[in-house]
């Protein structure tokens, strides 16, 4: 996935391509590779980088929804629990299964929770991961150690997907661009064509070059994410808001507050809200919050409110309860829900499932959903797009379509496992240069050769890109991704010919960035 071969198929702007995507988070690049697979010609557009703002900021888990089931939203759990079994169908190097355990306090919850989650078993009957059980208390505290013991009346042990899903996203991104599609990131588009009154094409200007290109397309489909609006407002100056953004924030600690490959999932919190502790690369990811924000960002920074909600909950279940002092990073995000229609209404009832809109000019915008529902919420994207732009009706194909990388069976104990079939090019690249074989960093096991690979298969272009959505340091450990940033850049700046400016510059941003995902003592 080179981005220079990827930029000089949109130059020619005599063609006229069948679909244009806007925005490479998990919805638009699912489009993309929906559109691609069937044999369309397609270029999406991202203006920053795959998954930089929600998709790169999830809990990590593919899942049905327990708490849609609790509000009797039947329907939106069962079509989650197929694709969630799909997903991991499509990419078992990416996807795994994950056991949940919720302990109980009350002999009542054991009994509610016990026979609610053999009704979501049910519902995923042939898309299953694994049955639900009720445990005894000292099964629980086996199963997790670190659990509160004092009242513990037992739990239920249920299973759903766990995931990384930044990596996710930059397979797909390979995914598209493998069935001959156009896939770039740092890629603004400014303006929508319309011709007659219909959307016809975009003007997007390279945000690494300067160039600008006119490109020509017969459907255009908005999967701006939380920038949908802006996108709406380029079609139409009338446009009137139509999301609201909702901040979700999730903490990093040591295992040594899990000590488990179980994760833990507290179905009611103090303010009715779900709240996981997720073992994820070694670390456990604890959240999430849900807080509407008047406006969306990319760089959300988490609210002191939201890390004193996350950790007073968490010590309810955790023994010893973790305090600021433990969080190793924070990161925030915000999820693009359809916006209420009466004033005041709290994000935890704004629907969570997606929807689709279809503007005068012609073009389809999709908005809301999930990572785990991607897919379907692409296939419904791609067939409203053919509809409205009558293009030559072609059958989905991703329902069984092998994400790139796709391997069974990795070894979850080696860090490269998230590379699928791709593990062993990078490990050939580490043997042609002892350099490329030297870790980045002394406490973990991120080597020079993936950031050369970042940098030359996965359209990487910044220490930001790599750090916090190829290797997921930033994420894993907002420190250390400080401390080795200087070394990345240098790498980076081999590879892409840059400057000593260039590699100061880029030390200076990742320092200021990854400030935020610091907490303060």
């Amino acid at each position: 996935m080179k981005r220079s071969e990827l930029v000089g198929k949109i130059k020619n702007s005599e063609i006229i391509w069948d679909m244009v995507v806007i925005g490479g988070g998990a919805t638009g690049l699912g489009v993309a590779v929906d559109a691609a697979s069937r044999g369309y010609s397609v270029a999406l557009f991202e203006m920053d980088d795959f998954a930089k703002s929600t998709s790169s900021r999830s809990t990590k888990l593919v899942h049905g929804g327990v708490r849609y089931l609790q509000k009797g939203d039947v329907m939106l759990v069962l079509e989650a629990l197929r694709e969630r079994g799909r997903m991991k169908a499509n990419a078992p190097h990416l996807v795994k299964d994950q056991s949940f355990l919720i302990s109980n306090y009350r002999n009542w919850d054991n009994f509610l929770y016990f026979f609610g989650l053999l009704f979501y078993d049910l519902l995923s009957f042939g898309f299953g991961y694994g049955r639900s059980r009720f445990v005894r208390a000292k099964t629980v505290m086996k199963y997790i150690p670190t659990s509160v013991e004092k009242g513990l009346k037992g739990g239920i042990v249920y299973h759903d997907g766990q995931f990384d899903d930044s990596r996710m996203a930059i397979s797909l991104a390979q995914t598209c661009v493998d069935n001959g599609g156009v896939a770039l990131n740092k890629m603004k588009v400014k303006s929508i064509i319309h011709t007659d009154g219909k959307a016809s094409g975009v003007v997007v200007e390279d945000l690494l070059t300067g160039e600008e290109y006119s490109i020509k397309s017969r459907s255009i489909v908005n999967a701006g994410g939380i920038f949908v609006d802006d996108v709406m407002k380029m079609d139409s100056s009338s446009h009137t808001k139509m999301i609201v953004p909702s901040q979700g924030v999730h903490l990093v600690l040591d295992m040594k507050f899990l000590q488990s490959d179980y994760a833990i999932m507290v179905p009611k919190t103090s303010d009715g809200r779900v709240l996981f502790a997720v073992p994820w690369h070694n670390k456990v990811v604890v959240g999430t919050t849900d807080i509407v924000r008047p406006t969306p960002e990319s760089e959300p920074v988490p609210l002191q409110e939201e890390i004193d909600f996350i950790l007073n909950t968490a010590s309810l279940y955790m023994n010893p309860a973790p305090t600021r002092a433990d969080i190793q990073s924070v990161f925030a995000g915000q999820r693009p829900l359809a916006a209420p229609k009466k004033e005041g209404k709290s994000s935890k009832e704004i629907s969570r499932g997606h929807k689709l809109f279809t503007s005068e000019s012609g073009m389809v915008t999709i908005t809301g959903g999930k990572w785990t529902s991607y897919r379907l919420m692409a296939e419904d994207t791609v067939n409203r797009a053919i509809q409205v732009s009558n293009l030559t009706p072609k059958p989905c194909k991703t329902k069984n379509l092998r994400i790139h990388g796709y391997k069974k069976g990795v070894d979850l104990n080696d860090h490269l496992y998230i590379y699928g079939s791709d593990a062993d090019a990078i490990l050939a690249l580490a043997k042609e240069n002892p350099e490329y074989g030297e870790k980045i960093s002394q406490k973990y096991d991120y080597t020079v050769a993936e950031v050369i690979w970042a940098v030359r298969k996965e359209m990487a272009n910044s220490v930001e890109d790599v750090l916090a959505r190829r290797v997921r340091l930033l994420f894993l450990d907002a420190r250390e991704a400080t401390a080795v940033a200087p070394k990345v850049a240098e790498i980076m700046a081999k590879e892409l010919g840059e400057s000593q400016q260039w590699i100061d510059n880029q030390i200076d941003s990742f320092v200021k960035l990854a400030s935020n995902y610091f907490v303060d003592c």
